[in-house]
């Protein structure tokens, strides 16, 4: 059964008439044409399909579009700014190194950013532990919590950032 739902997406207002069985990571691919979050498993197990939903991160394999109505959801295209520049996250992860195939990093980069909102200066520690739901099958991790830490440490909220 089709049903309409109107929520704002990466900034901007939308509305949708989406059958109330599609997920919201189908949703975003195929009727968004946003394709950064990716099915790695469908059952939210790897992270790959990390999106935020009201700046918590969501798999968006594992919720269903309606529920997305009325709420702010924030793919990791909606990170970058008004002119294509990259958000100070996915500015670190580049310059660390935390990137190699590319495919669960989207994901990786919205789970840290949820961390970020909800904790600016984690302890590696807490990096490890907002990051336990994101696999990766080409790193050891550490450029990613070292990209994790680079982008806390540039906020100034943690005293050490510009």
């Amino acid at each position: 059964m089709a049903v309409k739902i109107s929520f704002k997406l990466n900034g901007e207002d939308v509305s949708i008439n989406i059958d109330d069985h599609v997920t919201l990571l189908d949703m975003l691919r195929d009727n968004f044409e946003l394709f950064g979050a990716k099915e790695g498993c469908g059952y939210g197990e790897c992270g790959s399909c990390t999106v935020l939903v009201d700046n918590v991160a969501v798999n968006s394999c594992l919720m269903m579009a309606p529920a997305a109505n009325g709420r702010s959801v924030v793919t990791i295209e909606g990170l970058s700014g008004p002119r294509g520049e990259l958000d100070p996250l996915q500015k670190a992860f580049v310059e660390k190194g935390a990137v190699q195939c590319g495919f669960c990093t989207p994901g990786m980069i919205m789970s840290a950013k949820a961390l970020l909102i909800e904790k600016p200066c984690p302890t590696e520690e807490e990096i490890r532990k907002g990051m336990a739901g994101n696999l990766c099958r080409c790193t050891g991790y550490s450029k990613i919590v070292d990209a994790v830490k680079e982008a806390s440490e540039r906020g100034c909220a943690c005293g050490k950032g510009s």
